[in-house]
């Protein structure tokens, strides 16, 4: 097969698979979240089968320890942020009218300088942003339910989810041996050394980010809410589950953390100092400690891209896209890296030099 052909047949397959991924995307949650989990967890699989357990053994414990570890952390987690979120959600209009008459003040005359009359409605503005977030949420939820609904309930992903997990855990090895055995012989090395390449990348961020997201949400949750900050325990944690999008995450709750503390303690500066601390300590500790130890080298992955990425799937995709946005987003970028190190190696890029 010419390599004309090749190049046609493989972006045949690609648009094939990604019709397909579009035509069942109502249906294929419960088995992508399977098949991320299994991911996740197959190097602690790998691990207990050296010590000598066997594999379904190993996969049935792991997958048993981790749904419990998820039961007793929505037990714990889900009634303090739910409540928070409601009340903050109740109490922004009031915070906005507090900032307001702190903007007001003729004493802060530099307060006004450089803000001047941008918010006039700032508290209509909020309120209407307030209930546009709230529509929002509602048709993400319903749309999370009308997928679910074709396979039944969105209990089906509790269910099916482990169940998928657990068996892609058994076979994962077997299933890497018989995708390795499709592969054409001549192009067997560089299609591994490009396997190696991306589950490296893919690995590097979805594991180590999950590790940092982890530690990042406890750290900003426990040190906000011992400020004495309103609602820190759910500032603290939103900042730390996004994260996963460098500078996104501390940004959004460092400015958040700002606004209620002034609606909170204003014209009080040492809270102001201490918030700032924090997410100055995370930031550091995210930088010079946990990437470096959880994530490692640098993957390849641009956090414009990374966003790009997130937004574009999960608008084709849905809640599916999101899933599969930051592995296809590692693996296209090892992908065009690795083209890009062919065209420069190849005539065609040494051909348009001027004679």
């Amino acid at each position: 097969m010419t390599i004309e052909r090749q190049i046609t047949f493989w972006i045949a397959a690609l648009a094939v698979f990604i019709a397909l991924l579009w035509l069942l995307s109502p249906v294929l949650l419960p088995f992508v979240a399977g098949a991320a989990l299994a991911y996740l967890l197959n190097p602690l699989a790998r691990r207990l089968e050296r010590l000598g357990i066997p594999r379904a053994l190993s996969g049935l414990v792991i997958i048993v320890l981790v749904i419990a570890l998820l039961i007793v952390l929505v037990l714990l987690l889900a009634p303090i942020l739910a409540s928070q979120l409601s009340s903050f959600v109740d109490r922004v209009p009031a915070y906005v009218t507090r900032l307001q008459a702190v903007i007001a003040d003729p004493s802060h005359a530099w307060l006004q300088k450089i803000i001047g009359d941008r918010l006039p409605d700032a508290s209509k503005s909020v309120g209407d942003l307030v209930t546009q977030g709230a529509s929002w949420l509602g048709s993400f939820a319903r749309s999370l339910w009308s997928g679910g609904q074709a396979l039944v309930s969105i209990l089906s992903l509790i269910v099916v989810t482990p169940v998928v997990a657990f068996y892609l855990l058994c076979d994962w090895d077997r299933m890497i041996a018989a995708i390795d055995g499709w592969v054409p012989r001549p192009q067997q090395a560089t299609v591994r050394q490009l396997a190696r390449e991306i589950d490296a990348a893919i690995a590097g961020f979805v594991r180590g980010q999950t590790g940092i997201c982890l530690i990042l949400a406890t750290y900003y949750a426990v040190a906000l809410a011992l400020t004495g900050l309103n609602f820190g325990f759910l500032i603290g944690f939103a900042a730390g589950v996004l994260s996963f999008i460098p500078y996104v995450g501390s940004l959004t709750g460092l400015v958040v953390a700002m606004g209620v503390a002034v609606a909170q303690f204003w014209p009080n500066w040492t809270p102001f100092i201490v918030i700032l601390a924090i997410f100055l300590a995370g930031q550091l500790m995210e930088g010079y400690v946990l990437a470096p130890k959880l994530v490692g080298e640098r993957i390849g992955l641009h956090p414009v891209w990374l966003m790009f990425a997130l937004f574009a799937f999960g608008y084709l995709f849905g809640f599916v896209g999101l899933l599969v946005a930051v592995p296809l987003a590692a693996a296209i970028g090892v992908l065009v890296r690795f083209a890009l190190r062919q065209y420069l190696a190849s005539p065609l890029y040494g051909s348009g030099e001027m004679s």
